[in-house]
């Protein structure tokens, strides 16, 4: 059973047409779908993309403060929140792994990401970094459409990239990064008559970082500016239809304020928004009675053959709910992180994510350690709704190795 479940979840990731109007009726007055009983209760429509691994929250530290990293202290894993912090890094060089567990609450043993990135200082004013995150979907059965065995597989998807940054000013750097994606989930199978082949596709990241000293009743602040586009590339298909998903392009902006208190305490808040920039699916695709959804007549929903251009500049407004659903489709991040004498840290947040819109909500906590060479840092994901997250009763940790502290000790 579990491995059909997870069988199904790869099925889901690429199929040719999702639709989220199940249990909603179009409201003919006002043109838009709602929940049956109701005039104005607006109907779950989650935006689908391909890949989406690529947004999974790749490191402990930022896990533990609710998925918040596009403002803090930049580290070795920078890359895949904003590049742009790596121009304001204090080492030279600096490494990361991390290990998360994905769907343990089902026994799953053999599903989990990887994820490896650092840093490599250029000069007082130029950083690089580089990332590779790996995600298994362990061993599966793949049955035909009969339900016979059609022999097993290890699906598998995974994303290389490198990015630059580098300071325009004493407070403000620029960056811009690339990326390969890979993702082969049932290369070699069929669903009917249609083969499955893996997909790829290239993307690049943008990101800008402003940070300001700020004296506060005679203690040391620094306030932190963030802003990245991610996830900015080709579109993605399993097969040889010209009919291509969108990956998951995202605008996220973030704050963080830093206080120290004295030479022993430390202590952050902040905050991330993000919003994905891609088409907002039209409800009741497959009605010829809903307005704007096929006006061509091809039988493929219009919102799923925009340009990538096209998709970015239209997902302000192209909600049929309007401005109020463009709103809902905002996520946000809150978290704070206490240091104590540079060396432990206890961290803790909450994300939420509007219920029409994926209904994501959780508290998260973690726990960091620094002892010269080495900084290891735990996550612990606490959801607040009845709906299940994959990190459910799981603990992830990341190893990140000092190269500069480790001369200075030598």
């Amino acid at each position: 059973m579990k491995r059909l479940l997870l069988s199904t979840v790869i099925l889901i990731c690429f199929s040719f047409s999702i639709n989220a109007q199940f249990d909603c009726v179009f409201n003919i007055d006002k043109g838009i779908w709602v929940k049956p009983g109701t005039t104005d209760e607006p109907c779950t429509n989650t935006i689908i993309t391909s890949v989406p691994f690529l947004r999974i929250t790749p490191d402990a530290r930022s896990g533990a403060m609710g998925d918040a990293g596009i403002a803090i202290s930049p580290d070795a894993n920078a890359i895949h929140y904003n590049s742009s912090k790596l121009a304001f890094v204090d080492e030279e060089l600096s490494l990361s792994a991390t290990y998360t567990p994905w769907l343990r609450a089902l026994g799953l043993n053999d599903v989990y990401m990887a994820y490896l990135s650092g840093y490599k200082r250029i000069d007082k004013l130029s950083t690089v970094g580089f990332g590779l995150r790996y995600f298994s979907l362990g061993l599966i059965n793949y049955t035909n459409d009969s339900g016979g065995d059609n022999g097993t597989g290890k699906p598998n998807e995974f994303e290389v990239s490198a990015a630059y940054a580098r300071k325009l000013t004493d407070n403000f750097s620029l960056s811009i990064g690339g990326k390969f994606i890979y993702s082969n989930l049932a290369a070699g199978q069929r669903v009917g008559a249609v083969e499955i082949n893996p997909g790829t596709a290239g993307a690049v990241d943008f990101g800008l970082t402003y940070e300001k000293p700020i004296t506060l009743s005679g203690n040391e602040t620094n306030l932190r500016l963030g802003m990245a586009i991610t996830n900015l590339g080709t579109k993605i298909s399993y097969t040889n239809s010209a009919n291509k998903d969108f990956i998951p392009t995202n605008l996220g902006i973030g704050a963080a304020w830093e206080f120290n208190f004295d030479e022993y305490n430390a202590f952050t808040v902040t905050t991330d928004i993000n919003k994905l920039l891609v088409p907002t699916p039209c409800l009741g695709s497959d009605d010829p009675n809903t307005p704007g959804c096929d006006e061509d007549a091809d039988g493929i929903p219009d919102y799923k053959q925009k340009s990538v251009v096209g998709g970015v500049l239209g997902s302000f407004g192209d909600a049929q709910g309007g401005f109020s659903e463009e709103i809902r489709e905002l996520m946000y991040s809150v978290g704070v992180e206490y240091w104590y004498d540079k060396q432990f840290a206890v961290r803790a947040g909450y994300y939420s994510e509007h219920r029409t819109k994926g209904n994501r909500q959780f508290f998260t906590v973690g726990l960091g350690l620094k002892y010269n060479v080495f900084g290891l840092n735990f996550s612990y994901l606490v959801p607040t709704t009845n709906q299940r997250n994959p990190l459910d009763n799981t603990l992830r940790f990341t190893l990140i190795f000092d190269f500069e502290a480790f001369e200075d000790e030598e």
